[in-house]
């Protein structure tokens, strides 16, 4: 079973930035609510995407710098990166299958 992988600051580039295949990037933080409802949507639509397409988490209050330079303000936010380049943004908890038709339109 595929899950989101954790990046900090250092492995941002390689592993969202310098990806072959599109990114989802959960920012988030362990005191969030929303967020702790967001993971097991994430966990399933990872699974179901299967390597298709990377689910990766960071964690803001220990990579501020990454949350920063995406202009994160509120959380979760969900960032979309196709070929290193932000294409979409989700902010707030959705349902999965809203967050399912979310990626489709995003990555289409």
């Amino acid at each position: 079973m595929n899950k989101p992988v954790n990046v900090d600051s250092a492995s941002f580039e390689t592993e969202v930035i310098s990806s072959p295949v599109p990114v989802v990037v959960d920012f988030w933080a362990a005191w969030c609510g929303p967020c702790r409802m967001m993971a097991p949507v994430l966990d399933q639509l990872s699974s179901e995407y299967n390597g298709n397409v990377k689910f990766v988490k960071v964690n803001i209050d220990e990579y501020q710098d990454v949350a920063v330079r995406y202009g994160i303000m509120s959380i979760p936010t969900l960032v979309i990166f196709k070929e290193g380049e932000e294409i979409g943004r989700i902010v707030g908890y959705m349902s999965k299958d809203n967050l399912k038709d979310e990626l489709q339109r995003a990555l289409n």
